[in-house]
């Protein structure tokens, strides 16, 4: 059984890389990003994916991400988003965070889009997609070379701390271990798509409609 912890919109772009008018592969990429706007909630968290697509589920790969913003003014995204060359939205979709038998999976359901699908298999953006989300204890050291160095880790507050008692990774539960600059997270694609999640309902929460509003513009979106 599933406790849904956090539900909302999902926006996925691309920078593309200076000099690339048309972006057609991976390589045209400079950066991915995924910003998630709770509902009923002015939040946005703008993540950058590491390896600049998402986790493929089939094969169970995992993609390093970090929350790289946390605002509640769509304009200070839009500042981010908007230095050349200006990233462009590729996808937006409704999505879940929920507690499953004791890890948390972040699952989505892409809305209907005029967007490249050619892009969007590039950057794994699938249909709908089901990722085990850990999130790292900032305070374990990482590999040589991997993950954010220590003055950019996220800077938790006591309460927030202690949940990680000394493990490396913890589920994204609750969810405000996601509202610090400096989070870091991984991404593990599971083959059952959002099933584990009651497949009915999140395609449910697809009949409200995604809501772009600012956030589409913040993108870059035309």
């Amino acid at each position: 059984m599933s406790e849904i912890l956090e539900r909302g919109d999902a926006f996925f772009s691309y920078r593309p890389r200076v000099g690339v008018a048309e972006v057609l592969e991976l390589s045209d990429v400079q950066r991915f990003f995924v910003v998630l706007k709770p509902d009923d909630d002015r939040r946005y968290r703008r993540l950058i994916v590491g390896r600049k697509r998402l986790p493929d589920p089939r094969s169970h790969e995992r993609e390093w991400a970090f929350v790289a913003e946390v605002t509640d003014d769509p304009a200070e995204l839009r500042a981010e988003t908007e230095d050349e060359p200006r990233a462009r939205l590729v996808g937006a979709a409704r999505y879940a965070i929920a507690d499953h038998d004791g890890h948390s999976h972040l699952a989505y359901v892409l809305a209907p889009s005029p967007h490249p699908a050619p892009l969007q298999r590039a950057l794994k953006i699938q249909p709908e997609a089901s990722y085990i989300v850990a999130v790292r204890n900032p305070d374990a050291p990482a590999p040589p070379g991997a993950g954010l160095p220590e003055h950019r880790r996220a800077q938790y507050p006591p309460e927030l701390r202690e949940r990680f008692g000394g493990r490396r990774f913890i589920p994204a539960n609750p969810p405000d271990v996601l509202d610090y600059p400096g989070a870091e997270l991984v991404l593990i694609g599971t083959p059952d798509g959002s099933g584990s999640l009651e497949r009915d309902t999140i395609h449910g929460w697809l009949e409200r409609g995604v809501e772009l509003g600012e956030v589409v513009r913040a993108e870059g979106a035309e």
